[in-house]
């Protein structure tokens, strides 16, 4: 079987500082694909930079956080549209909306994810959305921009049900992580994966963070050889074959990152 982590935070100082090791690690696991998340406009640069030196392994994404949107210089727009030029950049993103902690203010939050779609549209790319407890201005967002964004993906995505159909409903891919195996947080989110279409599911572990829990012995800091363990996971509670869930979400991913 072969996986596709299509949600790694490459660049945190975790991995970065043992990328070798980390995608030797992926590949003896069979997570032969990888995706890159840009959260702002240096990290993105250096996502870039980890596809040229790993062509056959990495993608990558460009964008700005909406923890890092009151950070972004006057020009980051035009700065990622020269960086979504690479033939390694495969959507915009990780952008959006995050009312939770707002480490950054909710209007500037607002415009720098709608300068980010704008973009997205202008170029054709797809775009991967971060987003916590705005959800209702999140799709209203989207919604404005759908008929003009080839895709979207909802990164991460660890809500119930009834979070789960309005990004349906958009047409939204949901991504999902070890939050789902989490005993203590992830209920919600074991019931919604049983409505998730089989055709818009996608894995991604968001390493270094969200460790599937349920591994033994515990892990101590998540990369991308654990995306195995959290499609067996969901293979279990979907009651299908852990094969059939590694070559559709495989596909998947493949079909969503396409240029």
């Amino acid at each position: 079987m072969r996986w596709f982590d299509s949600g790694v935070n490459l660049t945190n100082s975790k991995l970065f500082r043992d990328v070798d090791a980390v995608l030797r690690r992926a590949s003896e696991a069979g997570v032969e694909k990888m995706l890159v998340i840009g959260t702002n406009v240096a990290e993105s640069r250096t996502a870039v930079q980890l596809c040229e030196q790993y062509p056959q392994q990495l993608l990558a994404t460009v964008g700005v956080h909406p923890h890092d949107a009151a950070a972004a210089a006057p020009d980051f727009i035009e700065q990622l549209a020269i960086l979504a030029q690479h033939p390694s950049v495969v959507a915009i993103g990780e952008c959006g909306l995050d009312f939770n902690r707002n480490y950054s203010p909710q209007p500037t939050q607002l415009r720098v994810f709608e300068a980010q779609l704008a973009l997205a549209a202008e170029l054709c790319l797809p775009v991967y959305l971060h987003e916590r407890d705005a959800q209702p201005e999140q799709c209203e967002l989207l919604a404005r921009y759908q008929s003009a964004i080839p895709k979207m993906l909802a990164h991460c995505f660890t809500g119930g049900k009834k979070e789960l159909a309005p990004y349906l409903e958009l047409g939204c891919y949901i991504g999902i992580t070890g939050w789902l195996c989490d005993e203590r947080r992830g209920k919600e989110l074991q019931e919604a994966v049983l409505d998730i279409p089989l055709n818009r599911l996608l894995l991604e572990t968001d390493a270094p963070f969200l460790a599937p829990r349920h591994v033994r012995p515990r892990i101590k800091q998540n990369e991308p050889c654990y995306l195995p363990a959290i499609g067996e996971f969901l293979a279990q509670l979907r009651q299908q074959e852990v094969s059939q869930i590694a070559a559709q979400t495989w596909q998947n991913s493949v079909s969503f990152f396409a240029k």
